[in-house]
């Protein structure tokens, strides 16, 4: 049996650094899709020639066309525009629903199994979309959301109580933006509550960082946005799929009752394996807790109404 193919879809930032991690795992076929003339393919012969000196031989193919990507298992969609001053939500919205929309109809009509990550923004909206278009069940449809905002909040954790990152764990819920929910009572360092190792007033100015968390590159950067904790954030829901590894990892998918949400796309924790979402695990939440997770909801309900009134 061959190598399970990956498709990255945007040769940005984003798409580039993760066809560029998924080559370094060495046991995937890559192709990297971009409507650039050059750019996909000049970035896939870079990494390419990386391999010899980094240890992998991974075939990394760059097209600004889909039929390479035929038989895909996993498709990773970073493609889209990131939101310029003075520009609308609105603007924004229905240009990206309309990239995302073409995306997902090319790769669907080539790859009939395959399972899509999504990371476009606006991430639950763009969810959303990709359902509408795909016609695939709501199990491989994924938005790559809280993994990243919970990496975020990990990582300023990690900084603060001086201790290795990954001996932090940490679940954030919700839509991917303003209103996410940072769950500090299922935050763990070595297994201990983070509350036990640090004043509320610095837990609180932390959970504030992580919902500014991309906000908070762009005004450093200038001129674009956050490329290395997405993708990978990206590359760990591809690992969990290929791998069949049954992670519990928040990601956006389509709530149907649980956590008493009906028919919405928001950021919950989901057991993920070979068949995509598996199961969506739903933790005790507090009162507090459940009203913020229901307005981060309703927050998203707006956008995919937005979405729908756009593409009408």
């Amino acid at each position: 049996m061959g190598r399970p193919k990956i498709t990255v879809v945007g040769a940005g930032n984003v798409g580039g650094t993760t066809a560029q991690r998924l080559a370094e795992k060495d046991i995937y076929d890559v192709v990297l899709v971009d409507i650039t003339e050059g750019m996909p393919q000049g970035k896939a012969l870079d990494i390419s020639q990386a391999g010899p000196v980094c240890g992998y031989s991974t075939r990394v193919v760059g097209t600004n066309g889909y039929d390479e990507t035929a038989g895909s298992s996993v498709a990773v969609i970073t493609s889209g525009i990131p939101r310029k001053p003075g520009m609308s939500r609105d603007e924004l919205l229905s240009t990206n629903a309309k990239i995302v929309k073409s995306v997902v109809s090319q790769l669907v009509a080539r790859s009939p199994d395959i399972i899509l990550i999504l990371v476009t923004n606006p991430l639950d909206a763009m969810v959303h979309v990709a359902r509408l278009v795909s016609g695939l069940p709501k199990s491989r449809i994924i938005g790559m959301g809280g993994i990243l905002d919970s990496a975020r909040m990990r990582s300023f954790i990690a900084a603060e109580l001086n201790v290795p990152g990954p001996d932090v764990q940490a679940m954030v819920l919700g839509g991917h933006g303003d209103t996410m929910v940072p769950l500090p009572r299922y935050t763990t360092v070595k297994g201990k509550p983070v509350s036990d190792l640090m004043s509320k007033d610095k837990l609180d100015a932390i959970i504030q960082r992580t919902r500014d968390g991309g906000a908070e590159i762009v005004g450093l950067l200038k001129t674009g946005s956050a490329f290395y904790a997405p993708s990978a954030s990206a590359v760990d829901m591809v690992e969990a799929i290929s791998q069949d590894e049954k992670r519990v990892l928040p990601c956006s998918v389509l709530c149907e009752g649980e956590y008493g949400l009906k028919n919405v796309i928001v950021g919950v924790p989901v057991k993920i394996g070979r068949s995509g979402v598996e199961q969506i695990v739903e933790y005790e939440l507090t009162g507090h807790e459940r009203a913020a997770l229901e307005t981060s909801a309703n927050a998203v309900r707006e956008l995919c109404a937005a979405v729908d009134r756009l593409m009408a």
